[in-house]
């Protein structure tokens, strides 16, 4: 009886250590190439075989959760999950509220798409998705801004003629464009200080753990690999 108690314990502690070692990751799900939704219903896209490998460096085991993206946040400081790998631009007012790693992404630029050559980029209806980098700086240009929760809806709001250009990141942009009636106007628009995994302010450890990981990526070449396969924003 006595080695049976023991081995319970055991066994009890052992699966304790397995689940403080199960971290979830939150994406949108909805921000391709970043992060996607697969005909298997599964997350999928670059941010998908990132997270899924820096979990391998850090010897972690992950499990992936999808959030709205206009509740990201607020979902990650409640302990909805333990981190956010979402296409997420590292920014002062975002780092008011939670803590980021390194960039694993270089600042990719932004641009506008329309419809037309000749829309009026500083007077006309601008569609951003919300709580983005992207709609901030359309209510910095001063052009009339109208925000949608996702990015898919604000390139249907060009296209349907409710907003005169969207303003997105550059590489989500391309492959809308392309093969379609909508085209890249202006120029590009630099914003942001690159794209970086966010945690909550009280998760300094966890968080040096994929910063570790993201160096040692970094430092390998495997990093621009992948950034190289899935064409988003500039290598290291």
């Amino acid at each position: 009886m006595k080695s049976i108690l023991l081995g319970t314990a055991a066994l009890a502690l052992t699966a304790g250590v397995a689940l403080a070692d199960t971290v979830r990751l939150g994406t949108e799900g909805a921000y391709p190439p970043y992060n996607f939704i697969n005909d298997k219903g599964e997350v999928d896209g670059f941010e998908r075989e990132l997270g899924d490998e820096l979990c391998k460096r850090a010897s972690l085991n992950c499990e992936w959760v999808t959030n709205d993206w206009d509740s990201i946040i607020p979902n990650l400081t409640s302990g909805n999950y333990d981190a956010i790998i979402a296409g997420m631009s590292i920014t002062a007012e975002r780092e008011e509220v939670v803590d980021f790693t390194q960039g694993y992404t270089p600042p990719s630029p932004s641009a506008y798409a329309a419809m037309s050559a000749d829309v009026d980029l500083a007077g006309g209806i601008i569609a951003a998705q919300t709580a983005t980098i992207q709609a901030n700086h359309v209510v910095d240009t001063g052009a009339t801004l109208v925000e949608y929760p996702t990015p898919d809806e604000t390139i249907a709001a060009v296209v349907s003629g409710e907003a005169d250009a969207v303003l997105a990141d550059k590489d989500f942009l391309e492959p809308q464009v392309e093969g379609s009636d909508l085209m890249f106007v202006g120029d590009d628009v630099p914003l942001g200080g690159g794209i970086g995994m966010a945690f909550r302010e009280s998760d300094d450890e966890l968080r040096g753990k994929f910063d570790a990981a993201i160096t040692s990526m970094k430092e390998d070449g495997s990093l621009n690999a992948l950034i190289t396969k899935w064409e988003v924003g500039g290598t290291w």
